[in-house]
């Protein structure tokens, strides 16, 4: 798990306490572009109960099975469409970085859709960008 008072992986510059830790911690984030971070800082921190929490029921796999030799360490925000507080819809798209074990670097580009049910944000699906 991440220390609270160190800085949130999703980039926000804020302590993981004040962030993405609250969500992890049971709060619903109130927006999709929040839950996603939340959602990528919950790989930094190998969380997999998190990930599957916020997917959709719709879509959500049996399990997570996150590799242990890669990092996710930098989280960059391209653009979030919707996903407001107050919308059921929302889009976000991003570029995730990781390092592997070996100390090759990588990227995942994708735009995400959410929507939101109940009051509660859900990761549904996303497409390479």
């Amino acid at each position: 798990m991440i220390d609270d008072d160190a800085r949130c992986p999703c980039g926000t510059g804020e302590s993981y306490g004040a962030c993405c830790g609250r969500f992890h911690r049971g709060r619903s984030a109130p927006t999709a572009e929040l839950l996603m971070r939340s959602r990528f800082s919950a790989f930094a921190a190998g969380d997999e109960a998190y990930l599957l929490a916020t997917w959709h029921p719709g879509t959500r796999p049996a399990s997570v099975a996150l590799d242990p030799q890669l990092r996710w360490y930098r989280l960059d925000v391209h653009a979030a469409d919707g996903g407001g507080p107050f919308e059921s819809e929302g889009r976000v798209e991003f570029s995730a970085h990781w390092r592997d074990g070996s100390g090759a670097r990588g990227r995942q580009r994708e735009r995400s859709r959410f929507v939101r049910e109940d009051g509660r944000w859900f990761y549904v699906d996303g497409t390479p960008a």
